[in-house]
Formats: C-alpha cells, sequence, structure tokens
C-alpha cells in the first residue's frame, strides 16, 4: 500500500515568528489527533529550512521540505539554493515545477528534468507538480497536456529512479480560486497519469508511485479526494497556513 502523504506548500508566507508558531501548532495537535499514518510535510520558505527542522527534532511523522532547487550544484547565480545546500542540511523533500514557477519563472519542461537530476543525485525527493490551466481544460487537452509534462521531465529516469520521486497534479485552475476539482475529477487525472506511467515502466512500478492532488484542498474535501483509489494524499497551499485547517486536512489522509 501506498504512503499517504499531505504536504503543506507555505509558499512566501509567514514571519520567522509565525512559522514557529505554526509548525508548534500543527505539531502538537497532530499528536494528539491524528490516528492515521499519514506522513506530513511542512514545505517552508528557504529561510525557514533549519529553524522548522530543528523544531521538529526526530519527528518521525512530520518532514521539512524546500519549495525549490537549482538546476546548478554551485556557481555563480546569486540568490539560487543547491540541492547539495539542502541535502547538507538534511533536507529530505523540494517542490519542483509547481504551477507558479512554471507561470512567473519560465520554467520548462526541459529545465525541471534537470532540476528532478541534481535532486535525485543529492539525494533529496523531489514532489514534482503537473496540471492544466483553464483554458487547456475547457478544450479538452488536460490529459495531453499532463501526459506531455510528466513525459519531459520524468521518463528519462530509470524505475528506481523514478520510485523516489512523488507527482502532484494541480489542476492550475483550482489553486487559491476555492474552486477544486470534484473528487471524481481528481481521480480521473491520477489515473491518466498512473496509466501513463504504466506505458513506459510497467504496471507494478506505477503501482509504487505517489500521487497527490493540490488544488484548494481544505478540511471540507480532504476526506472524499484521499479516499480516491489513486489519489494518495494531498499538496495543501492556503489550508496549510491555519494549524487547525491543515490538522483537519491531515486527518482526511
Amino acid at each position: 500500500m501506498r504512503q499517504k502523504i499531505v504536504a503543506g506548500n507555505w509558499k512566501m508566507n509567514k514571519t520567522l515568528e509565525e512559522a514557529n508558531i505554526l509548525a508548534s501548532e500543527v505539531t502538537g495537535m497532530v499528536a494528539d489527533e491524528v490516528k492515521g499514518d499519514a506522513k506530513v510535510i511542512f514545505c517552508v520558505p528557504f529561510p525557514y529550512l533549519l529553524p522548522i527542522k530543528n523544531q521538529l527534532g526526530n519527528n518521525a511523522r512530520i518532514s521539512v521540505g524546500a519549495q525549490n532547487c537549482s538546476e546548478h550544484e554551485s556557481g555563480a547565480y546569486t540568490g539560487e539554493v543547491s540541492a547539495p545546500m539542502l541535502k547538507s542540511m538534511g533536507i529530505p523533500y523540494v517542490i519542483l515545477g509547481h504551477s507558479e514557477r512554471r507561470q512567473y519563472f519560465g520554467e520548462d519542461g526541459k529545465l525541471l528534468a534537470k532540476k528532478v537530476d541534481v535532486a535525485l543525485k543529492h539525494g533529496l525527493s523531489p514532489i514534482f507538480c503537473c496540471g492544466e490551466p483553464l483554458e487547456v481544460r475547457e478544450a479538452n487537452g488536460h490529459e495531453a497536456l499532463v501526459k506531455k509534462q510528466v513525459e519531459e521531465s520524468l521518463f528519462h529516469l530509470d524505475a528506481d529512479a523514478l520510485k523516489k520521486v512523488v507527482i502532484a497534479y494541480e489542476p492550475v485552475w483550482a489553486i487559491g480560486t476555492g474552486k477544486t476539482a470534484s473528487a471524481q475529477q481528481a481521480q480521473d487525472m491520477h489515473a491518466v497519469i498512473r496509466k501513463h506511467l504504466a506505458s513506459k515502466y510497467g504496471q507494478a512500478v506505477a503501482d509504487t508511485i505517489i500521487i497527490l492532488y493540490g488544488g484548494s484542498v481544505n478540511a471540507a474535501n480532504a476526506k472524499e479526494l484521499f479516499s480516491c483509489p489513486d489519489v494518495d494524499g494531498g499538496l495543501v497551499g492556503g489550508a496549510s497556513l491555519k494549524s487547525r485547517d491543515f490538522t483537519e486536512v491531515i486527518k482526511g489522509a
């Protein structure tokens, strides 16, 4: 059975004090209230990685992840953060290819393939994001686009490397809009992704890949979404910034 994961993407939010309070509150609530065995990941801004990691200590249930990394391992790239730097801090996860990185920073499939490679080389587990904007969904091109995104950035990997990647399907039209794909829409697209992986790597490998849903996941819809057979948890944005809301989402897994 695949591990359930609920990852909170804090994006560019919170002061350090607020971040410490949020992490502390969620950690306490999870310990006291959450009975399942879902893995929780705080994907925090770069300056907070070590403070939050140190606050968590040896918490076996909650990990810390970065929101991005450079395709370069080192060099004259002012303002960038490399995979070796993240590895040196003991950070196990990194989000790659989030729709905001694609939209605002022009990241494409070829660049993301390089980022996936460098993350894996240094022992990080990429949380690789894919998903379609509204106009593509309305034109019925969403399946083709998502397949292309997966192919461009992941299909060069061998099966062993692929198994270290977590995929997050995030319909761009449902991120921060309050709109959410229905549970059936989410399941259908997760099944499409898994089937596409099976076409390249075989069903046995595809069945091991964790695929998360991202797109306005909240306490009200988490349980229904996460109960779908191909939905293995969530990449949560806004709801992850409030301790009670995020804890309720985690309970849904």
